[in-house]
């Protein structure tokens, strides 16, 4: 019929392919045109340092989280997914789906909180298929171009600096409350607590998009409840029972939820919760609560230990048609969320893409995924007494297994709270999860050393703020904390630090940077940020925030002030009113490294400078 009847042919071919398609397009993992359609939004919270146990649906005795719990219940839970155990390494894994030492942020600080340039974002990608993107909160990525949220493919961004307000880089003096946050790169006042603001500011973006008819993705990775503990009292008040930091560590997460019933309220209000995926999950393993309540886990924050990077993981999507709430128990990871997203909101994977974790779609459908049973993780980060990642600090995960430094061995299933090490007892399991980690390691440890560096000169940021949060250095910078930058590494207990071991202070340290071009450059070295209007030499009275206060800062003696960068090796005297030591200099386009240095009046090195502001001018 088809060799005489060409027409009636392609038509039946046509009607055949269209039955076909019409089947794809209805199979959960290839919903493509009909995601065109009807794009599913998406709001991804992630919060800062609470662990799995901190919530009152998972057992914690002292805590109350009613909305959490009821999300709970509404959500699908992967109940074995599994981070980093700190937050830069995390948060850089969720947004490419790359492990933490091949995107290159796999420490809190000390020059590698970057992920690499070219590698794919999920905003990125959520952008590229048509969606508005919005950061509000935590970054922790990179607070220079070519880094910040702006340039990594948010469009909408309201955040603080470093790794959390009152960190190093972030605007001098800032409490919790009442703050000064960069909006989409410029520097505003927002009124209120700063949890308040990242939903308040997302919530007014997600209804300008509904209103707009666009579909969004919005990130809201909150800074609390990591330390300091600050809070509004009337959220400490019903834990006043408890010792301060727990109390003030609860009163933080009730917050959040509080924050969280009215995100939700919004959804329901507008008719948008049917069709959003709405995710809730923390960044790493708990803090100031484990002592009240650690699910029976072993570890913290920091630790390659199971309390120190399993994390709940709760997703929602009314009108999706997954499968009922309820428990997954399958070993995941952060990795695969973004791979999981690409599917669900039928969106276009980067041809470059080169995911570590995978789709958990058929998952999250109601199907079976064998292969997962079958696949080792490994867990590793920039440690903090050694930012440098060193071979076998780690865990590989591999279903119960947990083989912990490469030679303890934990049957999580048996032994959940990890205190009998079964190593001697097998072997085989051993030896094989060993192999595993032998070949993970040969494949990332070349390129560790391949730092990115900061813009100076870009036409993107000029003039440029570097921070000694962002110094190249071989162990955990002392100076990326404001409480070191006053007291010169003599730091005190500050509430909500973790024993996690401190090195010795790292007073000063190069940053990698690059010259984007050839021009001339005004550098400027301080001790003090431009907004605390101080001399390079004068101390600083102590400050008292809200809910906290700040140590005085310490005076330093500087007669002399270095500048070393690339060729241009210059210094010159520091006077006792002067604010700034500040050098003009010729710089050719490429990578070099930045240093400086204070000296009293013996030549003695002090520190480095704490501030760099870099104008081409």
């Amino acid at each position: 019929m088809n060799e005489n009847h060409p027409a009636i042919g392609n038509l039946l071919g046509a009607v055949v392919v269209a039955l076909a398609l019409a089947l794809l397009v209805h199979t959960p993992l290839a919903a493509k045109e009909e995601a065109k359609a009807d794009r599913p939004n998406v709001i991804f919270v992630l919060t800062d340092d609470q662990g799995y146990g901190d919530l009152s649906c998972h057992g914690n005795p002292v805590l109350k989280t009613p909305y959490l719990d009821r999300l709970h219940g509404q959500s699908i839970r992967f109940t074995d997914f599994h981070v980093s155990p700190m937050c830069t390494p995390t948060r850089g894994e969720l947004l490419t789906g790359q492990d933490a030492l091949r995107n290159g942020a796999y420490c809190a600080c000390s020059g590698r909180t970057f992920m690499r340039e070219g590698v794919a974002t999920m905003a990125e990608i959520f952008a590229e298929a048509g969606y508005r993107t919005g950061m509000f909160g935590k970054w922790h990525l990179g607070d220079n171009h070519p880094h910040r949220p702006q340039d990594r493919g948010f469009e909408e961004t309201v955040y603080h600096l470093g790794w959390g307000i009152t960190s190093t880089p972030d605007y001098w003096n800032n409490d919790y409350f009442d703050d000064y946050f960069r909006h989409n790169g410029k520097i505003e006042k927002y009124a209120g607590y700063c949890t308040d603001v990242w939903f308040n500011e997302a919530t007014r973006w997600i209804k300008q998009c509904h209103e707009n008819q666009q579909p969004f993705f919005a990130y809201i990775p909150t800074n609390a409840p990591h330390g300091p503990f600050y809070v509004p009292n009337e959220y400490r008040e019903p834990y006043k029972d408890q010792e301060h930091g727990a109390a003030s560590f609860f009163g933080m997460i009730a917050n959040i939820d509080e924050n969280m019933a009215r995100l939700d309220a919004m959804l329901e209000k507008t008719g948008l919760a049917d069709n959003t995926i709405l995710i809730f999950m923390t960044d790493n393993g708990g803090t100031g609560g484990i002592k009240v309540f650690n699910a029976a886990m072993r570890g913290a924050k920091g630790s390659y230990y199971e309390g120190g990077h399993r994390v709940p993981f709760f997703l929602r999507w009314p009108g999706g048609g997954l499968r009922k709430p309820g428990d997954v128990d399958a070993l995941t990871r952060g990795q695969d969320l973004l791979p999981t997203l690409i599917d669900l909101c039928g969106l276009e994977k980067p041809a470059s893409a080169d995911f570590h974790g995978v789709s958990l779609a058929r998952l999250l459908y109601g199907k079976r995924q064998p292969e997962l049973s079958e696949r080792m993780q490994v867990v590793q980060y920039g440690g903090l007494v050694n930012t440098n990642p060193q071979k076998w600090e780690s865990a590989v995960l591999w279903n119960q297994w947990r083989l912990v430094h490469g030679k303890e061995l934990y049957d999580v299933k048996a032994d959940p709270s990890q205190k009998n090490d079964v190593a001697a007892a097998h072997p085989d399991v051993v030896e094989k999860m060993r192999t595993h980690y032998r070949q993970w390691w040969a494949n990332v440890e070349p390129t560790l050393t391949d730092f990115s560096a900061l813009s100076i000169g870009s036409d993107r940021e000029n003039p440029a703020c570097l921070t000694s949060l962002d110094w190249l250095a071989p162990t955990l910078v002392i100076a990326a904390q404001p409480f070191d930058v006053r007291l010169l590494g003599k730091t005190k207990v500050v509430e909500g630090s973790l024993p996690l071991g401190r090195p010795q202070p790292t007073l000063n340290c190069p940053w990698y940077v690059e010259v984007r071009q050839d021009g001339e450059y005004e550098i400027s070295l301080r001790r003090w940020p431009k907004e605390a209007d101080a001399a390079i030499t004068a101390p600083l009275p102590p400050y008292q925030g809200v809910d906290g206060s700040f140590p005085a800062g310490l005076a330093v003696p500087a007669a002399k002030a270095r500048l070393k960068i690339a060729e241009v090796d210059v210094s010159k005297p520091v006077g006792p009113n002067d604010k700034a030591a500040v050098f003009r200099v010729k710089l050719t386009a490429g990578k070099t490294h930045l240093n400086t240095w204070f000296y009293d009046a013996h030549g003695k090195e002090l520190c480095g400078a704490f501030y760099v502001y870099v104008r081409r001018i």
